[in-house]
């Protein structure tokens, strides 16, 4: 198995558990040079999203692949998912290792508002 295909396992395992909470979940995805969040209801529908991307965050760095804009789209996920009327969640890190840009986004949320 590649390292794709074993990440893959551990996400379904962490989402098959989630299902069965039936709570919305913020969910991490991250590439070398971007960090993507999206809070997803139970159904499947996509409530909110923040990503290095946004012109929000690019104002203010310009570079996605560090843990300064992590922080940043945890802190922007967190006021939209706010906004929405979102306040319990349940962290689906996508079957990346909790440490670095992942913490670092999940704790910029729970800072700012979001409870998981």
């Amino acid at each position: 198995m590649n390292k794709k295909t074993v990440r893959m396992r551990r996400a379904r395992k962490t989402r098959a558990k989630i299902q069965e909470l039936k709570v919305l979940r913020l969910c991490v995805h991250r590439s070398l040079c971007h960090i993507y969040a999206q809070l997803i209801m139970p159904d499947g529908k996509v409530v909110a999203a923040a990503s290095t991307l946004d012109p929000e965050v690019r104002k203010e760095c310009i570079y996605g692949g560090n843990i300064k804009a992590a922080k940043l789209v945890g802190k922007v996920i967190a006021e939209r998912g706010l906004a929405q009327g979102v306040k319990k969640i349940a962290f689906d890190r996508s079957g990346f290792k909790y440490h670095g840009r992942v913490s670092a986004l999940a704790d910029a949320a729970r800072e700012n508002g979001l409870e998981f």
